[in-house]
């Protein structure tokens, strides 16, 4: 058994040409549900407490009222409803898994470029993060292993688990690729730069010794950043990932037999309902 939390209101957001697109939830929605994996909405309504766990004071409120400074996130109305949504999806996610059901967080915005009071790259909360923090308060010396196969590297989420206590951290991107960051190791946090051309098997060979590194911190929980934007054919990178590279992800992720859930970073290719699809049924 296995579970999808989605919720289309977070489609209802958008800038003409913005590759962070409306599509990425309404079409990936409708093929998982042609699929037989039934989104369902989230059971947990996320909170300004759930978002102040990790974030300032002040950012939900910088993002209700436009006054942060991002020029690829863009200030909608009503955004912080919206990002509460994304986070409410994340922390259903995180809650299914604990309890023993693997499940998939298909929200929008994406999280894992967004830091303590900083939205970026297409990011306003950090939802793998807080999801994180939210399972350590329910359940202390909870020791939770992150991966990240978004093709950017994770700042914001490196920021904010950067030498916390029982998360192991690991990232595999393209580099050099925004944000810049991921070039080398820091304390808890493992990179892996993949040069631009990288294919699946090359990035099989990377990911598997990485993945093996921070699975030798004896996690209880894996939390995945789910980014296909490592595709082929994705308008906004460059490396060479196809669909049976996501299936295998996943896989290699189940194997593990840990509980574990997913949410939903990048991929902007037309494509993404199909990659999203493949890893669902190799990471369920």
């Amino acid at each position: 058994m296995s579970k999808v939390f989605s919720d289309l209101k977070t489609a209802k957001y958008g800038a003409l040409g913005h590759p962070e697109a409306p599509f990425r939830v309404l079409r990936t929605h409708e093929r998982l549900t042609a699929a037989g994996h039934s989104p369902c909405l989230p059971p947990v309504t996320a909170t300004a407490d759930d978002v102040t766990s990790l974030h300032g004071p002040e950012h939900l409120s910088s993002i209700r009222n436009g006054t942060f400074s991002d020029a690829d996130g863009p200030a909608f109305p009503g955004m912080d409803n919206i990002a509460l949504i994304s986070l409410s999806g994340a922390l259903s996610a995180a809650d299914s898994a604990l309890a023993g059901t693997p499940a998939f967080s298909l929200m929008r915005p994406p999280g894992h470029h967004a830091g303590k009071d900083r939205v970026a790259g297409f990011c306003y909360l950090n939802n793998l993060s807080l999801a994180t923090a939210r399972l350590q308060k329910t359940k202390p010396g909870l020791k939770v292993a992150i991966v990240d196969f978004d093709v950017h590297h994770g700042d914001g989420t490196q920021s904010l688990m950067l030498g916390r206590e029982g998360v192991a951290f690991l990232s595999l991107h393209q580099y050099p690729l925004y944000p810049g960051t991921g070039g080398q190791n820091e304390g808890n946090c493992l990179n892996v730069p993949l040069s631009a051309g990288t294919d699946g098997d090359r990035y099989l060979r990377a990911f598997e010794p990485a993945f093996g590194k921070i699975l030798s911190s004896k996690p209880d929980i894996l939390a995945v950043s789910a980014g296909f934007d490592a595709y082929k054919d994705d308008p906004i990178a460059g490396l060479k990932l196809d669909k049976t590279t996501f299936k295998r992800i996943g896989a290699l992720l189940a194997q593990t037999k840990l509980p574990r859930f997913a949410v939903l970073e990048g991929g902007y290719s037309e494509d993404l309902p199909l990659l999203v699809e493949p890893f669902l049924d190799g990471f369920f």
